[in-house]
């Protein structure tokens, strides 16, 4: 009977597009079977998350490169857009329907609604077999469909804008569709989680949400209320030559930010939600070592196994060679912009996690080497953090985390804010940066700072610069930027910014020109053991305002780190080469415009 069961799964999961056009009667016997049961309505759950590991996936094409580039962020190599077979044209805001990376039949874009399609006849089949009810575990399957759908549709807006609206399984009549207003499927999407909300079961209350690679109900609020911003905020639309805001009232600030408040307030003080971790850098660790515990930090991940996914492989520190961290030699696709790491306060616990100016050497073993000026790496991913050795060629097996709590308390200060006056977001601007400051410094830096914000429009640019420190790396700038109208403006004020750096003048006058560095000695581990004798680089002259000869002096080595010749305009200049507020979202692909059947057609320019 066991070996029947997952036959019928495995029917209904990978039939072809085509066979769900007319379906026959004896497959709804079959979608009522497998509905009205919980293991074998899990495992079409399951089914519709195969869609985000496939090769061109999000695994391989969407995750490692939808977010890039904005004020902080870029890739590394975005200089090489004319020669790199379309790579940085994807980062470059330069992508072209035919782009070679993105423009074939298996790309993203037909995964996303694989799933979408697979969600859709998981919703139909749990919906009509009547026993999905809060509270039981066909409700809470039902709350997982709902919300891998949304998930799915949240990422399909944020790349392309207005696409296809498929909320019913595909039938003879619906096969061809044209692209639909945003704003319609962000009402419906909105409006599932409010259902799955109700559905889904709290972390660690029931066996399917005791790892945060399955859905519960703190992620379920805290993507609702992620929504309701982004519905409400700016964005490009066909209609319009800049950004504009929806003329849809019913997608208006002041209907979504109390539906978005309320979400992070029912999150923010339920135990059974979730919190901040102490530590910054433990919630990264913790990231790199799988530690798949719910409740904490880490709201949702995308269920990679430990044989799919790219993340460390793009956004880790990078190594050179297989050494004895890794024997993946990847890393460092993606980095910083190289004023980042000085715009960080010195003493932000954040910086030095986020920001990594080494690599790993082309030696087995390895030790860590400066890198160079224009090119960064992030560190919130790192080899050396994991538990376990990546042997792969091609993927490492990390996890995407979608979403953290410190996002549900950043965003709680923002609606409150806007809602309620800069007064009443002042704690919780205040929580964010309390993890971030050692306690020592906490009356100036946390209270101080934030008690010096007297106005709404001052609390909000605070915020937003938060966000920046907190969530580097992460790809969740951009949409940021893009509903805060802010895109376009602050990357022209990023590339000012590394002009400054380069020339030291300015904002940068104080940052020193040279570094100084030497490797971790036996009193140095003994006095921090996250070091490592003989690998781990100690550098002085990081820092705005290390220029003492003295303390120069006792450093065994030097290079020079800042000048024209370390930041030059062809890297600065590619940080976009068109107006980003004019191509705020990629082209569907031109495979997709042919197979449309004249459904579907690409707008802002394309």
């Amino acid at each position: 009977m066991k070996k029947i069961n997952i036959l019928l799964i495995l029917a209904l999961l990978f039939v072809s597009c085509d066979d769900f056009l007319d379906t026959p009667s004896e497959s709804s016997l079959d979608e009522a079977v497998i509905y009205s049961n919980p293991i074998l309505a899990e495992g079409a759950i399951m089914g519709i998350t195969m869609s985000f590991a496939e090769t061109e996936s999000y695994r391989g094409r969407f995750l490692p490169w939808y977010g890039l580039n904005t004020d902080i962020e870029w890739y590394n190599s975005s200089a090489n857009y004319e020669t790199d077979n379309g790579k940085a044209d994807l980062a470059v805001y330069r992508a072209a329907a035919n782009n070679s990376q993105m423009n074939s039949d298996k790309n993203a874009w037909a995964k996303m609604y694989e799933g979408v399609e697979r969600a859709n006849i998981a919703v139909r089949g749990l919906k009509n077999s009547g026993l999905a009810e809060p509270g039981t575990e066909l409700g809470h399957l039902l709350g997982e469909a709902l919300t891998l759908r949304a998930v799915i549709y949240a990422d399909l807006v944020r790349a392309w804008g207005d696409v296809p609206a498929r909320f019913e399984p595909i039938s003879g009549e619906t096969v061809y569709i044209p692209k639909s207003d945003r704003d319609v499927i962000y009402k419906q999407i909105i409006a599932d989680l409010g259902e799955a909300a109700e559905l889904t079961f709290w972390p660690n209350e029931h066996t399917y949400t005791k790892k945060v690679t399955r859905i519960n109900k703190t992620f379920v609020k805290g993507l609702r209320a992620r929504l309701c911003l982004v519905a409400s905020g700016y964005s490009q639309r066909p209609d319009s030559d800049s950004p504009r805001l929806s003329n849809d009232p019913e997608l208006d600030k002041s209907v979504l930010y109390p539906i978005a408040k309320q979400e992070l307030l029912d999150l923010y003080k339920n135990s059974a939600a979730g919190s901040m971790e102490d530590d910054f850098e433990m919630v990264f660790r913790k990231l790199c070592e799988e530690d798949l515990t719910p409740g904490g930090e880490s709201m949702w991940e995308i269920p990679f196994s430990s044989s799919r996914g790219r993340m460390a492989y793009t956004f880790a520190v990078r190594h050179q060679l297989s050494d004895q961290y890794t024997a993946m030699a990847q890393g460092g696709q993606v980095g910083p912009t190289p004023n980042l790491f000085y715009d960080y306060d010195v003493n932000d616990l954040r910086r030095d996690v986020t920001c990594v100016p080494y690599r790993w050497s082309k030696t087995n073993p390895a030790i860590q080497e400066l890198n160079a000026l224009n090119s960064w790496c992030f560190g919130k991913y790192r080899f050396e953090w994991m538990s376990r050795e990546v042997t792969s060629e091609q993927d490492d097996g990390l996890r995407k985390q979608y979403m953290r709590f410190s996002e549900v308390i950043l965003m709680l200060a923002e609606v409150t804010n806007e809602l309620d006056g800069y007064s009443a977001a002042a704690p919780y601007l205040k929580e964010i940066r309390r993890r971030a400051f050692d306690k020592s410094l906490h009356s100036s830096k946390v209270d101080g700072y934030v008690n010096a914000i007297t106005s709404k429009d001052a609390m909000l640019k605070a915020i937003q610069n938060e966000h920046a420190y907190e969530f580097a790396g992460e790809m969740l700038r951009k949409e940021a930027l893009i509903r805060w109208n802010l895109l376009q403006a602050n990357m022209e004020d990023t590339k000012e910014r590394m002009r400054e750096l380069r020339d030291r003048r300015d904002r940068y006058e104080d940052v020193p020109a040279v570094l100084y560095y030497r490797y971790a000695t036996a009193a140095d581990v003994a006095k921090n053991n996250k070091l490592v004798e003989k690998e781990s680089l100690i550098v002085y002259g990081l820092n705005r305002g290390e220029n003492d000869p003295v303390e120069a002096a006792k450093y065994e080595s030097n290079i020079e780190w800042v000048g024209t010749g370390k930041l030059k305009d062809e890297k600065i200049d590619v940080l976009f080469v068109r107006d980003p507020d004019k191509y705020q979202f990629w082209p569907i692909w031109q495979t997709f415009i042919s197979n449309s059947n004249g459904y579907l057609k690409n707008d802002y320019g394309y």
